[in-house]
């Protein structure tokens, strides 16, 4: 849900600060006062197209920020950010916007800078904004297939996985397949290009891990000098007449006297002793050392002209050593595929064809099951209509599919064979038409509600917002939209800028959009109503500004109506 909402130089808003709750929350207020503003910026905080002129007359910059509280970890939005690097601590998503003067914006996401796509992309999965002539997913005939899948739920996503996992397989055969049936010049290009490069990498005589080896070695010829001469330093400090071995020596020579003594310096004894012969085997390894030194200026010369030729390379084939072998490879299947061409094509022929048997069968099975969920989806539609008054409407879940057995690649796609539209008639008598087209107003209004009735219990949005989606009903509809929009907030938070007091009477929470004149500026503020304002607030919707005892009492009743209907 969002939680917190912070807006500051944004259009006629100066600072508004806001606290949002679970369920409804409805926005109310006389014309222009700044309800759609308000859902103007949390458009544009969910990656929406910005402007210059939403920046407040006078200011620099407008700053939109925005918290997100994550109860689930299955939200699709931790696979979101997970995608872009993003962390998520304690179930908390904070987006921030700020658009400077110059029409600029700079997009963040829990501190992280992103693009605004990015920021789209994400928001999409925390708020859906439903405006009344506003373009909407559930508009959007391209992604009614996801939809019925995701009302299908378990059953088709576990026939969904089984046919992408032959279709993985498919697709990448049939990809070898194109490259070898490509061009005849252009293969040939191919085959001379990448046997130029395997003989190249070949005589090269690359072994693993050899310029690791090269610059370690390169490394001790350049300091050869200090080298030998912190060994020969280290040799004499120890070896010789009066030097650290000698004293070594004549500190246990002594203590072997005291041992003889005394019993209590036997240990100490020990551990001079042990350093004794530690050191003299040092002394011999360091000996050994600097005997083997020798500097060999032309070896220096023979490691850059190795490194040299290996940096060319890596320039052409990867970025180490292991990757230009792993190329090497690679390319040398390829050349020995090109050769023996038509015996793999006849191979990959074979296995594309029992694929293709397999994806039928699988294709088949998953279409079945989405016709079977669709029937359900049907029912459940005309339910949420008859609800809604529109009992005469008719809706129908459309399928597109292939009829005939000369299946070509190009059928198969991602999630099947399938294209499905939604479809509705919304009077008897008319034939149905894709749902895209059905016309605007009150009857869009109630089809989209329906819709979003039973699609916001499986899309698993943190917020949906409707932007004044009540306008054109009245009476009994505006009663039935009213519970329609309640019912959607027992699965997701909304929010709801609406004018109908039937809509105002159901909210969780009340916020009240006024505008004042301070300092010669027009600025918005908010109120969050109580009990007895919210009697008063309902008056003003049934009667516009006289607010009489009658229309007081009607809102009481409303109220009363509206606690009822919860309840049950």
């Amino acid at each position: 849900m969002l939680q917190e909402l912070s807006i500051k130089n944004f259009a006629i808003i100066d600072t508004l600060a806001l606290s949002f709750e679970e369920g409804l929350t409805v926005l109310s207020g006389e014309t222009g006062a700044g309800k759609s503003i308000i859902i103007d910026a949390i458009h544009l905080l969910v990656g929406g197209r910005g402007s210059a002129e939403y920046v407040r007359h006078g200011e620099k910059k407008a700053e939109i920020e925005g918290l997100f509280i994550l109860d689930d970890e299955a939200h699709p939005c931790y696979e979101k950010v997970s995608e872009f690097g993003i962390e998520i601590e304690e179930g908390m998503i904070v987006l921030r916007r700020e658009i400077a003067s110059s029409g600029k914006s700079v997009c963040r996401v829990n501190g992280k800078l992103v693009t605004i796509a990015i920021m789209r992309e994400i928001g999409g999965a925390l708020i859906d904004i439903h405006g009344q002539h506003e373009h909407q997913e559930l508009m959007n005939e391209h992604l009614h297939l996801s939809l019925l899948d995701q009302f299908g739920g378990k059953e088709i996503q576990a026939n969904l996985a089984s046919y992408r996992e032959i279709y993985k397989e498919y697709s990448t055969i049939h990809k070898q397949l194109s490259r070898l049936n490509d061009n005849e010049q252009e293969m040939a290009h191919r085959l001379d290009l990448i046997t130029f490069q395997l003989k190249e990498i070949q005589e090269a005589d690359l072994k693993l891990n050899e310029d690791e080896e090269l610059l370690e070695e390169k490394r001790k010829l350049m300091n050869f000098e200090k080298l030998y001469e912190s060994l020969q330093t280290s040799y004499n400090s120890i070896q010789g007449e009066g030097k650290g071995l000698d004293w070594t020596g004549l500190a246990m020579s002594h203590l072997e006297t005291a041992a003889d003594l005394d019993d209590q310096y036997q240990k100490t004894l020990e551990s001079v002793s042990n350093a004794f012969y530690v050191l003299e085997d040092a002394v011999h390894q360091i000996r050994g050392e600097l005997d083997q030194l020798e500097f060999e200026p032309d070896r220096l010369d023979l490691i850059e002209t190795r490194l040299n030729e290996i940096n060319s390379l890596k320039r052409k084939y990867g970025s180490s050593v292991d990757e230009i072998l792993a190329y090497g490879s690679k390319i040398e299947e390829e050349i020995e595929t090109i050769l023996n061409k038509d015996s793999h094509i006849d191979e990959l022929q074979k296995k594309l064809l029992s694929l293709e048997k397999d994806l039928i069968v699988e294709a088949k099975n998953l279409t079945h099951t989405r016709k079977k969920w669709a029937k359900k989806l049907t029912g459940s539609i005309h339910e949420q209509l008859k609800q809604l008054y529109m009992d005469k409407t008719k809706f129908e879940v459309r399928f597109s599919t292939v009829r005939d057995e000369s299946f070509s690649f190009s059928q198969f796609k991602k999630d099947g064979w399938d294209q499905v539209e939604f479809y509705i008639s919304t009077n008897p008598g008319e034939p149905l038409k894709p749902l895209s087209k059905v016309a605007s107003g009150g009857e869009l209004s109630r089809i989209m509600l329906a819709l979003k009735t039973i699609f916001s219990k499986h899309q698993g949005i943190t917020s949906i917002i409707f932007d004044e989606v009540d306008t054109g009903v009245s009476g009994r509809v505006a009663q039935a939209i009213a519970e329609k929009i309640y019912q959607v907030a027992t699965h997701s938070q909304v929010m709801c800028i609406s004018h109908l007091p039937q809509v105002a009477a159901m909210a969780d929470s009340h916020l009240f959009i006024s505008k004042r004149l301070l300092k010669g500026r027009t600025s918005t503020s908010v109120k969050r109503l109580e009990e007895n304002e919210k009697v008063r607030e309902i008056s003003r919707m049934i009667s516009g500004v006289e607010i009489t005892d009658l229309t007081q009492e009607h809102a009481k009743e409303l109220l009363q109506l509206a606690n009822t209907i919860k309840e049950t």
